[in-house]
């Protein structure tokens, strides 16, 4: 674009003020520009940098120029800050444009950003006068064809019509970029969100257990050691759980030695412990109906192990060293005997701990099915809060029935997961400010990393991008990437972009390749409009109209956003309808 031919059209038309004819002499030279040409949406703003290149001895030097760049969108328009250059002899304070300071003179216009805007133009519009001459007050210029207002024209700007003298001014602006690119706003910042887990388990194992503990190379289960083993309490839990039609036991008795004697002996006598041991337990629980396996085991080593690392044995750490040395038992026995200070402790503390007929019921408790569950959010019934993040993680088939799920576990349970998990289901529903609310509530309930991150696509997703960096601090390499995506650095951000994502900042790379690839596999209707962006841009607009045609077949919506996308512009200049 030159603004060359539109001032030397301006020259000829304020002949009659005789002080633009100077300039349309190097008409050829004077240059413009504007980065970008199509204006791209960064970080709740629309910015664009103005460049005006004036060839030597061009302004005249009586001469004033007013530029202001305006943002003209549907209902409405923003106008930057003016441009205002003077010749050497006229005696106001604006820029001099002279033979003493030609060059290039840049302006950097930013307009807040506002949906509307993406079917837009930047305008500059152009007002002129001469102080010492006959146009002593600024006038408006047409920047297309050098006109001035009519007088019809004019008679319209100095009234009160205010749509009808907008329609001028715009009439007599020079576009110089258009559109306003928004694929920042399609950045899935929901995506990247972590979930917490939950513990719910279809199937929980319980243990109890009981020792019934023996004289030393004796398998007689005495009246003292019933007592001892808390027998009672054992067979309380075993009743409890015949109640329980979800809980299904095993009852075994395990028989040990302890390891100081011969291993052939204690392999008989641990034989004796187990057999005893289930008797005992049999006429314990004659009435529950229950099977009760039983097995020996010998020389109990691991138990030795685990009752030396828990006592307060002084040398302990010495009997642990000669246990990892020797994997014969004889050996062992043999060089904890040797020490002879030691040895007595043990037999005192340690081994007859070890001389025992351990009774282990197991219990597996069967969870609720999902039909169970499903029935009891149906129905207001409650559950755990490990059912409920269950049924919203596994059994939702929408984001709206996760938040309804986790909402109702949130006035039940005051738990970090359970509003983490919300302010995913949020932000996929599109209500970044509910979502925002919840993640503040788990992080003060808990802070964890995944409610950290949350925080900074939170914040992002709000346009609230300097908290986010706040967060972003102490968060992951994605988090600093989604940063570095909404403030504009795409470089920086694809490296450690994943899928769609990815695809958004290789495409505002222009590196379309890489772009294509993030999103090979990928069928949704978001990246099938994302490859006809792409395919737009590269000029292959039977592939972009394909694309278009497939996503807008998946998500209807999609049409609309289409009509008024600056990136699919060609392809509907081409006749492309949907």
């Amino acid at each position: 674009m030159k603004l060359s031919l539109v001032l030397a059209a301006a020259a000829l038309a304020f002949s009659s003020c005789n002080c633009f004819k100077q300039m349309a002499q190097h008409k050829d030279d004077v240059k413009l520009t504007c980065t970008p040409e199509v204006l791209e949406l960064n970080n709740g703003v629309v910015a664009a940098d103005i460049n005006v290149t004036f060839p030597e001895q061009y302004f005249n030097k009586k001469a004033v120029l007013k530029v202001t760049p305006v943002l003209v969108f549907e209902g409405g328009e923003l106008a930057a800050a003016p441009v205002y250059l003077q010749g050497s002899k006229v005696d106001d304070n604006y820029t001099v444009v002279g033979r003493d300071n030609v060059g290039t003179f840049s302006h950097h216009v930013e307009f807040p950003y506002d949906a509307r805007m993406q079917l837009s133009e930047l305008q500059l519009r152009a007002e002129i006068k001469c102080p010492k001459g006959k146009c002593k007050e600024f006038t408006l210029v047409n920047l297309n064809d050098g006109a001035i207002p009519t007088k019809k024209e004019a008679a319209v700007l100095a009234g009160d019509d205010e749509a009808a003298k907008k329609a001028i001014e715009r009439a007599f602006g020079l576009t110089i970029a258009y559109g306003v690119n928004t694929l920042q706003n399609d950045i899935d910042y929901a995506a990247m969100m972590d979930p917490r887990a939950n513990n719910y388990k279809k199937v929980t194992t319980e243990v109890s257990k009981a020792d019934i503990l023996y004289a030393i190379n004796s398998s007689v289960v005495t009246k003292k050691a019933k007592k001892n083993a808390d027998l009672d309490a054992f067979k309380a839990n075993v009743d409890a759980n015949l109640k329980n039609d979800r809980a299904s036991q095993n009852i075994a008795v395990k028989g040990y030695a302890s390891p100081d004697g011969p291993e052939k002996f204690n392999d008989k006598l641990s034989e004796a412990r187990s057999n005893t041991g289930k008797k005992t337990v049999a006429e314990l629980l004659k009435d529950a109906g229950l099977n009760i396996d039983a097995a020996a085991y010998g020389e109990d080593w691991e138990g030795f192990k685990e009752l030396v690392e828990k006592s307060d044995i002084k040398d302990k750490a010495l009997i642990l060293q000669v246990l990892s040395l020797y994997s014969n038992s004889a050996q062992r026995e043999s060089e904890i005997k040797n020490m002879a200070t030691v040895f007595n402790e043990l037999k005192e503390e340690i081994l007859p701990q070890l001389r025992r007929s351990q009774v282990v019921n197991t219990t597996d408790i069967q969870g609720k099915t999902d039909e169970e569950i499903l029935a009891c959010i149906k129905n207001g019934q409650q559950l755990t809060v490990e059912e409920y993040l269950y049924a919203a993680d596994k059994l939702a088939k929408t984001p709206a029935e996760q938040a309804a799920i986790l909402g109702t576990a949130s006035k039940k349970y005051n738990d970090a997961r359970v509003y983490n998990n919300l302010g995913i289901a949020q932000a996929e529903q599109g209500d970044m400010k509910a979502a925002l609310a919840s993640f503040e509530k788990a992080a003060k309930l808990e802070a964890t990393s995944e409610v950290n991150n949350n925080l900074v696509m939170a914040n992002l997703a709000a346009g609230n991008t300097a908290e986010a960096a706040k967060y972003a601090k102490a968060a992951d390499a994605e988090a600093k990437a989604a940063v570095a995506a909404a403030q504009g650095d795409y470089k920086n951000a694809a490296s450690n972009l994943n899928g769609y994502n990815r695809a958004i900042a290789e495409t505002m790379n222009h590196n379309y390749a890489a772009a294509k690839k993030a999103i090979a596999n990928d069928n949704s209707a978001d990246a099938d409009y994302l490859r006809a962006v792409i395919a737009t841009k590269e000029g292959n607009l039977n592939t972009a109209e394909a694309q278009l045609k497939s996503a807008v077949k998946k998500e209807p919506a999609l049409a609309q956003k289409a009509q008024k996308d600056v990136n699919l512009r060609d392809l509907f200049a081409n006749g492309f309808r949907l």
